[in-house]
């Protein structure tokens, strides 16, 4: 453990409807075919993990022209971020008293719109950017062919980073910060074990969207699953963890948790 400091930045709101997000919210039934629906919103974070060696940007959020063209229409209409130009990368930086200059090195959970729209800030940079090694291949893969998942999209990350690839189930990046491999949601999506003397953090992300999924095991829907059997054993893996390490934990993109954990940090 040390003196680690964590922030977390509000990088604004994202709708859509809870169906994708919790299998079955609402289905159709015989004697109810027309169900109501919760559209609902969630939230895109960003984290600063500030230790004695090194500053840390965890994810960069979503592209600030996602709703003006920049994400593509299908994508949009399903997940939409709906406050984006509100929330630049340098700004909402800027307003937890950061420059994008702080920035020793960024980790990428994974490589979806709402999280690497910001890697443009760190082009032709020598900032290394983390990221497990099964996560880049698939981006591309994704990105360019007709196969794998429609969440990739090249302009963000199809730029010349400082890649720097994450190999195996566990790896320390600096003391105190333990980044974890975490597939299912995507087949390299990384969380991080946090040790510091306020109190251990488990970064569980886009495992568990909201805490439905975290607390009661209810799976995400289809579309934002790479794998269910994966997913589910890093689920298990990842209370595991909380509970052995009496951690609070951080999930992906609920608003209820993301107020309380930012208030409780």
């Amino acid at each position: 453990m040390g003196a680690i400091d964590l922030t977390l930045l509000d990088r604004g709101r994202v709708h859509a409807d809870t169906n994708f997000v919790v299998d079955g919210d609402a289905v159709a039934t015989a004697s109810d075919r027309d169900p109501d629906h919760d559209y609902a919103e969630f939230v895109v974070w960003n984290l600063v993990i500030e230790t004695p060696e090194t500053t840390i940007l965890w994810d960069t959020g979503s592209h600030p022209e996602a709703g003006d063209g920049y994400w593509p229409r299908p994508l949009y209409e399903a997940f939409a971020h709906v406050d984006a130009a509100d929330h630049t990368l340098e700004g909402d930086l800027g307003d937890a008293g950061y420059a994008l200059s702080d920035i020793d090195a960024v980790v990428m959970s994974h490589l979806h719109l709402d999280h690497a729209g910001g890697l443009k800030e760190f082009a032709d940079t020598d900032t290394p950017v983390y990221v497990h090694r099964e996560e880049l291949p698939y981006a591309y893969f994704s990105a360019k062919t007709a196969e794998g998942s429609i969440a990739y999209f090249a302009p963000d990350f199809d730029h010349d980073l400082n890649w720097q690839v994450v190999h195996g189930d566990r790896s320390q990046l600096v003391p105190g910060v333990e980044l974890l491999h975490l597939p299912g949601h995507t087949p390299g999506l990384m969380g991080a074990l946090i040790r510091r003397d306020a109190g251990n953090v488990l970064v569980v992300g886009d495992e568990a969207y909201v805490d439905a999924n975290y607390e009661d095991g209810q799976s995400m829907g289809a579309g934002l699953l790479w794998s269910n059997r994966e997913w589910r054993s890093s689920l298990s893996y990842a209370r595991d963890l909380e509970a052995r390490h009496d951690a609070t934990v951080i999930l992906g993109h609920d608003l209820d948790r993301f107020r309380r954990v930012r208030d409780e940090l």
